[in-house]
């Protein structure tokens, strides 16, 4: 079959690898029928996110249909149209029985110190073959999977595979409640569910911080108050807007390869020069005793955070990987009664033949890129 292969920073390519197969009696193949491209694979072409193995296929998004299931899979049959949550979970350990399914003590294969075992990711996170493909082996199929309902279409449940969870769980590491004014940096499709998110958990204003264009266009017609950090100052004008408070909470949704104002790179898999940008942000601009949820990623190893200034402001900081399983089923029923409608935010719909370059399009921040879709059938 095809698919998105890591051979090495800077260094991706669509090859043909040998089909997937069932390894494990709770394992199944998925025939793969819409994947799509999120930053954090980004963060891995570019380097910032080390520990790749080459040979790695890429992506940890997708939507398809159940080909094959090992012997323990009671609950999905072939011919079930599934969903694949991006993090993997056991569902019979402690943390997954507590609703911590990113940080399951059996599905990381390098143990149960490891940390959040996902797909298409570095060694430390297993490593496990991604979802940019045409079929992809799915471990803990149980728990991993989720039915789709017919009424929900496959470029709205990709959506659902990782990025509307992440931004849900952001706003709810944030504590927003009734009435929150809510910092948003980055508006990104993470950072545009995590408006519609905030919003939905009970934000009664959502400010958002972004130097793209396009997607503040977006923000905007999601009603979020938008400020471009390349035209004007976003600590002046966040504060002004707040009278001088601040917000009440902020979801972090930028990550390492943050870039400084003014310093838009046309570079290919060029680094953000700002790391710690999206940090200082939301620590100098939170109110006091206000909260942080943090879901851009930061790689491990990463040590450079305001912790003096969150200290004195009596800050709560939250953050981590998005507990998956845990919000698809209820992510899945706000689209289907159409609460949120995701169509919105995919701007690209390329085939897997264009995923390389649109992959190097993405990687540029070119306006009007804001979330690509493989349809793979």
């Amino acid at each position: 079959m095809k698919a998105v292969v890591w051979h090495g920073k800077g260094d991706i390519r669509l090859d043909e690898v040998p089909d997937p197969r069932v390894e494990e009696p709770t394992d199944a193949v998925v025939r793969i029928t819409r994947s799509a491209i999120c930053g954090t694979d980004l963060h891995m072409v570019r380097g910032t996110m080390p520990g790749m193995v080459e040979g790695t296929i890429l992506g940890h998004e997708a939507v398809g249909v159940v080909e094959e299931v090992g012997a323990g899979v009671r609950g999905f049959t072939p011919g079930d149209r599934v969903v694949v949550t991006s993090t993997i979970g056991c569902g019979t350990c402690s943390y997954c029985r507590a609703g911590y399914f990113a940080q399951c003590d059996n599905a990381n294969p390098n143990g149960a110190a490891a940390g959040t075992c996902f797909f298409g990711g570095p060694e430390a996170t297993g490593p496990i073959n991604g979802l940019q493909a045409e079929r992809a082996r799915i471990p803990h199929a149980m728990t991993t999977l989720v039915r789709v309902p017919d009424e929900v279409s496959d470029d709205q449940a990709i959506l659902v595979s990782d990025i509307f969870p992440t931004a849900w769980f952001g706003a709810r590491l944030a504590e927003v409640g009734d009435g929150d004014t809510v910092l948003v940096l980055g508006a990104g499709v993470v950072g545009q569910l995590a408006i519609a998110s905030a919003k939905r958990q009970g934000a009664g204003r959502v400010i958002v911080v972004d130097g793209v264009e396009s997607r503040l266009d977006i923000a905007r017609a999601q009603n979020a108050e938008t400020v471009d950090f390349n035209a004007e100052d976003p600590v002046e004008v966040v504060r002004d807007l707040t009278g001088g408070i601040g917000p009440d909470r902020v979801i972090e949704a930028v990550g390492v390869d943050a870039e400084q104002p003014g310093k838009r790179t046309s570079e290919q898999w060029k680094p953000g020069d700002g790391p710690r940008q999206a940090l200082d942000w939301a620590v100098e601009l939170v109110a006091k005793a206000g909260t942080v949820g943090i879901i851009g990623v930061y790689p491990p190893g990463f040590d450079e955070f305001p912790i003096g200034t969150a200290m004195n402001k009596n800050l709560t900081l939250r953050m981590g990987n998005c507990n998956h399983r845990r919000y698809v089923p209820r992510l899945l029923d706000l689209v289907l009664t159409g609460s949120v409608d995701p169509l919105q935010f995919i701007t690209q719909r390329e085939k897997p033949t264009a995923a390389i370059d649109a992959y190097k399009s993405f990687d540029l921040r070119e306006d009007g890129w804001l979330k690509t879709v493989l349809d793979v059938t």
